[in-house]
C-alpha cells in the first residue's frame, strides 16, 4: 500500500500546486508511513511536544522552576555542524570558491537521492511551511520543510513564523526555498525506535541555483533546523547577490542615547567574540539604552527611501549555553524564564538545567548532558561546550518594540569585529564603504587552543561569514563594494567601525572591561554619528581622540588605556603579507579595489 500522499486530505484546504507536487515527489521517494502538513497553532505545538516527551526524546523540567520547557540530549555523533559535511553544489565549481566543500551538483543529487530513497520508512514525514521575516514584510522570503523530525518541527516552530499564514503567501505567489531533510534512520515493522535517531552519514548540501537545501543524517542545530544558516545565510546570501540585498551573519541593535534619539545597529563577529552579549547588551554607563532586534542573523536592503534597512529573519534565539550567565548576559538569562528547549545541558536533582558559567559554583546532584551523574572532580564538562537553548525572541526582555517591522529599521552603522591579543585597537572607524568593506574581508581572531591550531595564528573569518557565504567569497566582496556604490547614490550610507574587546596586557590579562562597558564604545560611535565627538587618524582608520572615549569610574590607568589603542607598526607590515596570502586564495576573481586597500594600509604604514 503506498503512502498517504499530498493531495489525500492530510492536506489543508489551502494547498499551493507547486508545493503540493513537491511533496507528492518526495512522498514516493522517502516512503513516510503518514504525512503530516504543519499549521503552526499551538495545539500542534504541544502535541508535538507531549510525543517527544513520550518517545523519550525530551524531559519535561520542573514546571514550578522551568514553566513549560524541556531537556534534549541528543545522541554523542551528534552535537555540532558538520562543516566538512557541508556543501556548495553550484554548477560551477569555481562559483563556490576555495573557501566551500563542492560537489558536482548532479553527481551529489543522484547520491542523495538513493540515501533518501525509503528514509521516513515506519516515520511520519512533516510539511513545514515557514516564512523567514514577518509574514507580508516586501523583505521576507518563504520556504517548505520536509522532516521526519518532530524535535526539528517544533524548533522550526520557535526560529521561524511557521504555519498556514506562510503556505498562504506562497498559494498568493510568494516564491519558496524547498528544503529536505530526513534523520536517516527508517524503521522495519516492529522496530524499536531511539530517543535521538541519526545516521554516521550526514551531508548538509546546498543548491544554490535551485535554491534548494538537502540535509541528511544529523538532528542537530545548524545542520537540521534548515531555516537558519542553510538558507538564511547560505542560499539568501545567493538571492542577495542575485536580487541586489545582504544576508549577513549580523546582530542587529537599537541603541537610545540619553537626548532619546535611537540609532539602529548591524554587527558581524566570529564565534566565541561576544556577539549575544553584544545583542543583549545591559549598559552600564546611565542614560543609556540597548534593545534586541536580532541576535544572529540580517537581512540589509535599500528601502523606498533610499536609505539601508534590515530586519531579523528569524523568530527565536538558538543560542550557545556554556558561558551565558548573570555577569555575562542577564538579559538572556531572564529570557530563559520557561518556554525553552534546551539541548545537551546538564539538569538538576530539582529538574531544572545547569550549565558552566550559569553560576559560579554547580550544584549538586548533577546529571550531566549524557545523562550521567557528575560531580566537579568528574574531568568534563557537565554541559556540551555547543549545548543550545532554543526560545521565542518575544520572550527577550531587551527585544524592541520595533524587531518586527516588515519595513525593517535604518541601519546607521556596521561593526567587525575578531578576538586579538595585540595590535588591534578597541575601536576603529573606517574613513569610507570601501575601507569598511576591506575591514569586514580581513577580519581575523587568534587561535586560543591547540584543538584550534596554533596558538596565536590568525584565523581569517570575512565578515563572520566563512561557514556560512553560499558562493565565491571573492564576488562576495565585489558584492559589498557595488551595494555601496548603489547606497552612496541614496541619502545616507551608514559609517562602519571595527572592535577588538580582547586586547591584552604582557601578563596576558584582558586590557577592557568588556560586557555592559562595552556601551562606552557604542557611546562614542553614537557620538562620531551626531558630530560631537572627534577622532585621530591612524593608519587603520580613525580612533578616539585623548579625552574622547568616556572612560569614567573605570579602573583603566593612562598606560592600559593607550595600550588598548597601540597598533605595532612592524607586526602590522607582517599581517599585510598575510592578508597578502588571503586574498591571494581568490585569484583573478578577488576585486582590485581591496588590492588597492591593502596597498593604501602598506603605504600608511610606512608613512
Amino acid at each position: 500500500m503506498p503512502p498517504r500522499t499530498a493531495a489525500s486530505p492530510a492536506a489543508p484546504a489551502l494547498r499551493p500546486s507547486d508545493v503540493v507536487a513537491w511533496v507528492d515527489e518526495m512522498t514516493l521517494l522517502l516512503q513516510p508511513d503518514a504525512v503530516h502538513w504543519c499549521d503552526g497553532s499551538t495545539r500542534e505545538r504541544h502535541e508535538l511536544l507531549q510525543g517527544l516527551v513520550a518517545a523519550g526524546t525530551l524531559e519535561q523540567l520542573n514546571p514550578d522552576l522551568r514553566p513549560y520547557s524541556f531537556l534534549a540530549r541528543s545522541d554523542e555523533r551528534d552535537v555540532a555542524r558538520v562543516e566538512e559535511r557541508t556543501f556548495i553544489c553550484s554548477r560551477d565549481e569555481a562559483d563556490a570558491g576555495p573557501t566551500n566543500n563542492w560537489a558536482e551538483p548532479t553527481a551529489m543529487r543522484a547520491e542523495l537521492t538513493e540515501l533518501f530513497r525509503g528514509a521516513m520508512r515506519g516515520r511520519t514525514l512533516y510539511v513545514v511551511p515557514f516564512s523567514m521575516g514577518p509574514v507580508g514584510s516586501p523583505m521576507a522570503k518563504m520556504g517548505v520543510q520536509i522532516t521526519d523530525s518532530p524535535y526539528v518541527v517544533v524548533s522550526m516552530g520557535t526560529m521561524t513564523r511557521m504555519g498556514s499564514a506562510a503556505l498562504g503567501a506562497i498559494e498568493r505567489g510568494a516564491d519558496w526555498v524547498a528544503a529536505l531533510h530526513s534523520v536517516g534512520a527508517p524503521l522495519s515493522p516492529g522496530q524499536k525506535d531511539v530517543p535521538w535517531p541519526c545516521n554516521e552519514t550526514k551531508y548538509i548540501v546546498q543548491f544554490p541555483e535551485e535554491r534548494e537545501i538537502w540535509s541528511y543524517g544529523s538532528a542537530y542545530g545548524g545542520n537540521a533546523i534548515l531555516a537558519k544558516k542553510a538558507f538564511a545565510l547560505r542560499i539568501a546570501s545567493v538571492q542577495a547577490r542575485d536580487e541586489g540585498w545582504l544576508a549577513e551573519h549580523m546582530l542587529l541593535i537599537k541603541v537610545t542615547a540619553p537626548t532619546g534619539k535611537a540609532y539602529h545597529l548591524a554587527a558581524a563577529f566570529p564565534s566565541a567574540c561576544g556577539k549575544t552579549n553584544l545583542a543583549m547588551l545591559t549598559p552600564s554607563i546611565p542614560g543609556w539604552t540597548v534593545e534586541t532586534i536580532g541576535d544572529d542573523i540580517a537581512w540589509l536592503r535599500i528601502g523606498a527611501d533610499g536609505r539601508l534597512r534590515a530586519i531579523n529573519p528569524e523568530a527565536g534565539f538558538f543560542g550557545v549555553a556554556p558561558g551565558t550567565g548573570p555577569a555575562t548576559n542577564p538579559t538572556a538569562v531572564e529570557t530563559l524564564w520557561g518556554n525553552t528547549i534546551f539541548t545537551n545541558v546538564a539538569r538538576t536533582e530539582d529538574g531544572d538545567v545547569w550549565w558552566e558559567g550559569l553560576s559560579k559554583h554547580a550544584p549538586a546532584g548533577l546529571t550531566d548532558w549524557r545523562g550521567e551523574q557528575w560531580t566537579p572532580d568528574s574531568g568534563r564538562p557537565a554541559a556540551h561546550p555547543n549545548s543550545r537553548f532554543t526560545v521565542s525572541a518575544q520572550q527577550c526582555p531587551s527585544i524592541a518594540g520595533t524587531w518586527e517591522d516588515p519595513e525593517g529599521v535604518v541601519i546607521d552603522a556596521i561593526i567587525f569585529g575578531g578576538r586579538r591579543a595585540s595590535n588591534v585597537p578597541l575601536v576603529v572607524e573606517a574613513r569610507d564603504w570601501d575601507h569598511g568593506v576591506f575591514m569586514g574581508a580581513t577580519i581575523a581572531s587568534e587561535q586560543t587552543a591547540a584543538a584550534e591550531g596554533t596558538v596565536g595564528e590568525l584565523r581569517r573569518d570575512p565578515f563572520a561569514m566563512l561557514p556560512f557565504c553560499g558562493y565565491n567569497m571573492a564576488d562576495y566582496f565585489a558584492h559589498w563594494l557595488a551595494f555601496g556604490r548603489t547606497l552612496r547614490r541614496s541619502a545616507r550610507v551608514p559609517r562602519v567601525f571595527q572592535v577588538n574587546w580582547f586586547r591584552k596586557d604582557a601578563e596576558g590579562s584582558f586590557l577592557w572591561p568588556g560586557f555592559g562597558e562595552n556601551a562606552r564604545v557604542l557611546q562614542w560611535m553614537v557620538e562620531r554619528l551626531e558630530g560631537s565627538a572627534s577622532a585621530a587618524e591612524t593608519p587603520l582608520g580613525s580612533v578616539p581622540r585623548p579625552g574622547e572615549l568616556n572612560v569614567d569610574g573605570l579602573d583603566l590607568d593612562d598606560a592600559a588605556l593607550a595600550e588598548l589603542f597601540a597598533v605595532d607598526a612592524e607586526a602590522m607590515r607582517s599581517e599585510t603579507d598575510d592578508i597578502e596570502r588571503f586574498f591571494a586564495t581568490f585569484g583573478d576573481r578577488m576585486p582590485a579595489e581591496l588590492d588597492r586597500q591593502l596597498a593604501l594600509l602598506r603605504h600608511r604604514l610606512e608613512a
